[in-house]
């Protein structure tokens, strides 16, 4: 038996699995956070990144994937060929991380986490062998959102450099990201950052759909209804063949003039009101 790894964070415990792995790290039934954190640190990690292999329930998998900021994140891993992942069929006994040396089940106490390690190497055998079966087996999720790198390259291309760098200020200032229809999702992160900088609807909504984020009658729907609340207005811009362009404005003074790192709490707290 060897050391347990002990730590106040679940980053503690994916970063000490990232440096031990000698190949594949298999991570099987893990929790929300277990996700959440996976995608966080693996863009960041300092090191050799393992092939990871990502084996989750799939309803946990369509809950957590629904916040954009941790969608776009694992959309990153995979696109980079750093990340797999498929959908768990049944349960499995315990959330582990599994590589072919050691076996780390992963315990959280209240704001406590462990790791609960052996190296037994008939045990280590049979685990690794046992899911990595099972993750051959297990059907690919299909994880629809596009990569945030790829969706900060596009927009600075298509809509500007300004537009990008309050979209990422915005993402920084919100802890989730989520389509629940309540909060600030990514459409509506989007419209307003466009609002901000004066843009055409049809400019974003078109760089939108293109990218995958969402389609063009989505984009038309959310921006009715933020314009329903007061928080952007529209402009009509004529233009040489056809019906004018709406160039979408904030439409409330309590936006007008905030910094992009305050958008997202002043709009959702006008949402909320």
């Amino acid at each position: 038996m060897s050391s347990n790894l002990l730590g106040d964070e679940i980053e503690d415990i994916l970063r000490s699995a990232f440096e031990s792995a000698d190949g594949e790290l298999l991570i099987v039934d893990p929790s929300a956070d277990v996700i959440e954190s996976l995608v966080e640190l693996g863009p960041a990690f300092e090191g050799d990144l393992p092939p990871l292999k990502l084996l989750a329930d799939e309803r946990l998998l369509k809950d957590v994937m629904d916040d954009f900021l941790v969608a776009s994140s694992a959309a990153d891993l995979v696109e980079n060929g750093d990340l797999e992942i498929r959908s768990l069929a049944g349960d499995a006994d315990n959330s582990l991380l599994v590589t072919g040396e050691r076996v780390v089940a992963v315990v959280t106490a209240g704001d406590r986490v462990a790791g609960l390690t052996t190296e037994d190497e008939q045990f280590v055998e049979t685990a690794f062998d046992t899911y990595s079966q099972r993750f051959e087996a297990a059907d690919e999720y299909n994880l629809r959102t596009p990569a945030i790198s790829r969706v900060r390259e596009t927009m600075a291309a298509s809509i500007g450099e300004g537009p990008r760098a309050d979209f990422d200020t915005v993402l920084s200032s919100l802890e989730t990201a989520r389509g629940d229809g309540e909060g600030l999702d990514e459409v509506t992160i989007t419209l307003l950052v466009a609002a901000k900088n004066d843009v055409l609807l049809y400019d974003i909504s078109k760089w939108g759909e293109d990218v995958g984020i969402a389609s063009k009658a989505t984009f038309s729907r959310t921006k009715t209804r933020l314009e329903e609340l007061g928080l952007i207005d529209t402009e009509k811009v004529p233009i040489d063949v056809g019906r004018p362009r709406l160039r979408l404005k904030l439409g409330d003074e309590r936006l007008v003039g905030t910094d992009a790192a305050e958008l997202a709490s002043v709009a959702q707290s006008m949402i909320a009101s």
